[in-house]
């Protein structure tokens, strides 16, 4: 893996998609402040308001897929652009909603659209430019869109006391549309010649030169951590709860979480290449069942809470660089579009139903059913992770540009 050098294309890209990045996690994340707004008008509960977000995730993992050939044909500049302009008359459609179905139709268009702005295509557009360099690119950029929260958190409050959460939804479709779709159009970079002629060449070859099982061990251990990850995420509070802690304890340990998530994702990109996906999701994957495993057998003592923590967040803040990077040590430019929008589809399926899941298991076994599935998952994800290692090139095809 080579160093991350910022030149001045390099860097013009990731200036755009750090901006873009942020606003499109940002802006999705709005039912997490107006949740209550949202539930009193239309008339629903509160977990229907936020099953939205499990609509817009089936909706990105079932067009992913159908992407694979856009990002390969026209790069990921035009999907990026298309994406954000389909995500504009979604938030315009959330505005209008008056009902529940209307409500879940306006996720579904956000999701489609997200399917090719989030996260696949701004790594997808890294790897054009980066080649080598990719995943010192990902990690920067990583960086920067975990404080999406804290930036958009107290932006979505403030426009939904101005003009209240339908007029936060119009104010969002804006800007995609005056700062998102100008950055992807004018400030990005086209997608270069010689990229152009490694994806026809690609396409010409037919299969990947990787296995399929190959592939198949990459996706599970992606899906596992995923699971994971997003679902304890989404109940972290009420574990903790669960576990004896009050209310105001809960948050205030939770808190800590994002910051260490970040620091550890800086851990990361500080090695500047030194190790690949691989290793970094070996490392950080074994603290994971560690810190289960200590919240298990301690009685919610709160020393133990913060080691949970400490450890939980360092390692699944190492593991959400690995998801992305791991692809690299087995593609290269030609073939990571094509895999990454293959692994988009269980990857997102995963994100969308451990929420659910983990909360209705956490209702019924307590904390102790969870924190077992989640320790059964994570070692399996580790598991994985080590007959990879044992897989990979001698030299990662990323590498190889």
């Amino acid at each position: 893996m080579g160093r991350l050098k910022f030149d001045k294309k390099l860097f013009g890209v990731l200036a755009v998609l750090a901006i873009t990045q942020l606003i499109g996690w940002g802006t999705i994340g709005l039912p997490a402040i107006v949740s209550r707004e949202i539930a009193a008008d239309l008339q629903m509960s509160l977990s229907a308001v936020f099953a939205g977000t499990s609509v817009l995730y089936v909706a990105m993992g079932l067009c992913a897929p159908w992407l694979a050939k856009a990002y390969t044909r026209h790069g990921a500049r035009r999907v990026m652009m298309a994406g954000t302009i389909v995500a504009a008359p979604g938030f315009v459609l959330l505005s209008f909603a008056r009902e529940p179905m209307l409500y879940f139709a306006a996720w579904a268009v956000l999701g489609i659209a997200g399917s090719a702005t989030l996260s696949t295509g701004a790594y997808i557009m890294l790897n054009e430019v980066a080649g080598r360099q990719a995943k010192s690119a990902i990690g920067a950029l990583m960086l920067v869109t975990g404080l999406s929260g804290s930036i958009f958190w107290p932006t979505t409050s403030f426009l939904n006391d101005l003009v209240g959460w339908r007029g936060t939804a119009l104010v969002y479709a804006a800007v995609l549309i005056l700062i998102s779709l100008p950055l992807y159009a004018f400030a990005a970079p086209r997608r270069s010649r010689v990229v152009r002629e490694e994806a026809a060449q690609g396409k010409a070859a037919g299969a990947s030169r990787i296995p399929r099982s190959t592939f198949s061990l990459v996706v599970s251990a992606l899906v596992l951590n995923a699971f994971v990850q997003f679902g304890l995420g989404a109940i972290l509070i009420e574990l903790l709860r669960a576990e004896g802690l009050s209310a105001g304890e809960a948050v205030a340990f939770g808190s800590m979480l994002g910051v260490i998530q970040i620091s550890a994702r800086g851990i990361d990109f500080l090695g500047r290449g030194r190790w690949d996906g691989i290793t970094t999701g070996m490392v950080a994957g074994t603290a994971l069942p560690v810190a289960m495993l200590i919240l298990m057998a301690s009685d919610g003592s709160r020393w133990a809470v913060a080691v949970f923590i400490l450890l939980y967040g360092a390692g699944s803040g190492a593991l959400a660089v690995a998801r992305a990077t791991i692809p690299l040590v087995f593609y290269d430019q030609a073939e990571f579009a094509r895999a990454m929008s293959m692994i988009a589809l269980p990857l997102n399926l995963a994100s969308a139903i451990s929420p659910p899941l983990l909360a209705g298991l956490l209702t019924h076994t307590g904390s102790r059913g969870v924190l077992a599935l989640a320790v059964l998952c994570s070692c399996a994800s580790l598991a994985i992770l080590v007959l990879l290692g044992r897989r990979r090139p001698a030299v990662a095809p990323a590498a190889a540009v």
